[in-house]
């Protein structure tokens, strides 16, 4: 990393910043700087430049005895002759936030079988039978209709009945698919870092501590 870069990375966390690093292939670049930048990244170049407007100097090089250098775990300075070793004093947030994951999935499909039945019914058939019989003796009057001599014709038809198949369809049950949410409160344990620092007073025998409490963004002092 270039070291104007570091300086300024390690600037950002001593205000209270968040430095994230992605090791990955070249395949998943893209894909991880969307990601990123949908979660709110920064814009450092204007950052960097907003704090060297308000006196922040960045990297400098060293002139006489005195050192001004900034790195991620202290910072020294000097004003007007006079040196201060700074320890930044961090605290952690933890936030808990949520995302929808997939559970699995129900499909249904539906399809059609056949199956052969039976029904038995039954049916009527006519037939015609011609059959000749012998008469005895002299037909009397009055016994056949008319002139026996005369020609007529007799037409009698055969019927029968056959099997005509209809079908009708019938909802007998439902399949429903549906979803049911509920809400459940789930208790995230997890752990926050601080820093503290204690000071030794040698000329006086004191000790001191000081930490950040309450509020990260009001650290408080002892």
């Amino acid at each position: 990393m270039d070291e104007n870069d570091a300086h300024a990375y390690a600037e950002g966390i001593r205000r209270g910043g968040a430095l994230v690093t992605v090791r990955a292939s070249d395949a998943e670049v893209d894909r991880i700087v969307d990601i990123l930048d949908d979660e709110g990244t920064v814009d450092f170049d204007e950052r960097e430049t907003t704090w060297r407007s308000e006196g922040w100097p960045g990297v400098s090089t060293t002139t006489g005895s005195a050192v001004t250098a900034t790195g991620l775990t202290g910072r020294a300075s000097t004003t007007s002759g006079r040196a201060d070793e700074v320890i930044p004093i961090a605290e952690e947030e933890l936030h808990v936030g949520k995302r929808e994951v997939n559970r699995g999935r129900v499909r249904l499909h539906s399809r059609v079988i056949e199956r052969p039945v039976q029904e038995q019914v039954t049916l009527r058939e006519e037939r015609v039978a011609v059959e000749r019989r012998p008469v005895s003796g002299t037909a009397q009057a009055g016994t056949l209709a008319g002139d026996p001599f005369q020609e007529r014709t007799i037409e009698v038809e055969e019927r029968a009945e056959e099997a005509v198949v209809s079908k009708e369809a019938r909802v007998v049950e439902e399949v429903v698919v549906r979803k049911e949410a509920e809400q459940r409160t789930e208790t995230i344990s997890d752990t926050v870092r601080r820093t503290e620092v204690d000071i030794e007073d040698e000329r006086a025998n004191q000790t001191s501590r000081t930490g950040t409490t309450g509020d990260p963004r009001e650290q408080n002092r002892s």
